[in-house]
């Protein structure tokens, strides 16, 4: 019987798993659309939906317990100043997940996790602008 089994251990420990799914969470809220299996997708959805919850309250503890969560101060700054005004007024349902076919080594299937409402242009665009800034230091 299934009692009391409420997440997906993903053959992990429990240091490497909370490593994984901040530095994912910092990706996702980074790029607003990320590629990875469907087992951790789907595990991904349920962190992600409690920081914007977070990010929509906007109060110093939200801050503070969105700090602990993530690794980088860039990306907890995005999610109260860009993706918490921005799912305002949405009661849940921020992220989606879609599958995306299976990976071509293992057979692995994969998905694709992305914010509802979400900037096309932000994926990518600090590998734009580090490559902008070498150019320019090069001239």
């Amino acid at each position: 019987m299934r009692h009391a089994r409420g997440y997906r251990r993903l053959n992990r420990t429990h240091e490497h798993r909370k490593a994984m799914f901040s530095n994912m969470a910092g990706s996702l809220i980074e790029h607003e659309q990320i590629k990875t299996t469907l087992p951790k997708a789907k595990e991904l959805r349920s962190i992600i939906e409690k920081l914007v919850t977070l990010g929509k309250r906007g109060d110093a503890h939200a801050k503070r317990l969105a700090a602990g969560r993530l690794k980088q101060s860039a990306h907890v700054d995005k999610l109260f100043d860009v993706l918490g005004p921005r799912y305002k007024e949405r009661n849940g349902g921020y992220v989606r997940v879609l599958k995306a076919g299976f990976r071509y080594g293992d057979m692995a299937p994969m998905a694709i996790i992305e914010f509802v409402d979400r900037d096309t242009d932000a994926k990518g665009a600090a590998d734009k602008a580090r490559l902008e800034a070498a150019e320019a230091a090069d001239e």
